[in-house]
């Protein structure tokens, strides 16, 4: 089953407790999975491109080594 089809089936389910609690650790896990990917990406930029976007290496760095769950946009 693609992940479209799993979203729209999630969304057709009626709200109970239980849904919503899955629902929202479903959704943790995909903004987990998506940090952890901008993360590798940031640390397989070469310097030049790093200067291009105005971070360092050790930016870099610093962020790459923050753990998946380190969500700076947490709500």
């Amino acid at each position: 089953m693609n992940m479209q089809k799993i979203v729209s089936y999630r969304l057709q389910l009626p709200e109970t407790s239980l849904t919503a609690v899955l629902a929202r650790a479903w959704s943790k896990a995909r903004r987990w999975r998506e940090l952890a990917r901008q993360r590798r990406q940031l640390a397989s930029l070469s310097d030049e491109m790093l200067k291009d976007i105005g971070r360092s290496r050790a930016d870099i760095e610093w962020e790459a080594s923050r753990p998946f769950w380190d969500d700076a946009e947490r709500q």
